[in-house]
């Protein structure tokens, strides 16, 4: 189900293999092989990037100073609580590298769901920089928050709690229901409708913000081979946050 509104909440694997070659008398040998196993985690790298980088927290504080400019033009003149943002939860407004970074140095699999479902009852995912400011002009403007994310329900309650001890602002939390499909294409019909929490009445989404194109609504990743004019929505009600560990892309093969 998903939580109800609380206003007082405020709430790849690129492994460096280095050819050397050795000098010999006569002749020019190439070393040894190296026999190191590859990396069990394909995306060593960008974890690293993602939590060393001073790239990444720049890139993060950039889209969200400019989703704020967005939304101040847009939300100009409407009325507090009729209108809303929707984001995603995961490396949107909160950083689970920690998560990834983990499983990497235990030699694991990138990811399964028994270890993240523990990893979000421990509710130590990160802010992502920027979220809390923008999160906070979002509720000066009179906006209703809405967190849509693909959690679980059974993870809503902890990922509530992780978004409470980090002063993340929210009104509702969206999780995915029940299912094969995770789209959230129905979940923002129902924030239109007024039929998402019991409390909240109809809304317009002025803005979405995601770091997966399935986080904006009619998108998929054929977007990448759409003629240039298909990306129109893009810095204007649509903002992407930086994500080079995982997503839908994932399933494409490389070109």
């Amino acid at each position: 189900m998903p939580l109800p509104i609380s206003r007082n909440r405020l709430g790849a694997a690129a492994l460096l293999l280095v050819a050397a070659l050795a000098t010999g008398c006569a002749r020019t040998v190439p070393a040894p092989r190296s026999t190191a196993a590859p990396l069990p985690f394909p995306a060593a790298t960008a974890i690293q990037w993602q939590r060393v980088a001073a790239e990444f927290p720049a890139l993060t504080r950039q889209v969200y100073l400019q989703a704020t400019e967005a939304l101040e033009r847009v939300a100009a003149g409407r009325e507090p609580g009729t209108w809303a943002i929707s984001l995603d939860a995961d490396e949107t407004i909160i950083d689970n590298s920690l998560y990834a970074l983990e499983r990497q140095r235990e030699g694991r699999q990138s990811y399964t769901a028994e270890s993240w479902d523990a990893w979000v009852r421990r509710r130590e995912a990160t802010p992502i920089a920027g979220a809390a400011a923008f999160l906070a002009r979002v509720r000066e403007l009179g906006g209703i928050i809405a967190i849509v994310t693909n959690r679980l329900e059974s993870q809503c309650a902890d990922t509530a709690a992780n978004l409470d001890a980090l002063a993340l602002a929210y009104d509702v939390i969206l999780c995915r229901p029940p299912g094969p499909d995770g789209s959230k294409e129905p979940r923002w019909e129902a924030l239109r409708a007024g039929t998402a929490v019991t409390d909240l009445g109809p809304v317009e989404i002025l803005l979405w913000l995601g770091d997966n194109v399935g986080d904006f609504p009619g998108l998929d990743q054929s977007l990448r081979h759409a003629p240039a004019a298909a990306f129109g929505d893009f810095g204007k009600r649509f903002f992407v946050l930086p994500n080079a560990a995982y997503g839908s892309w994932e399933k494409i093969p490389v070109e």
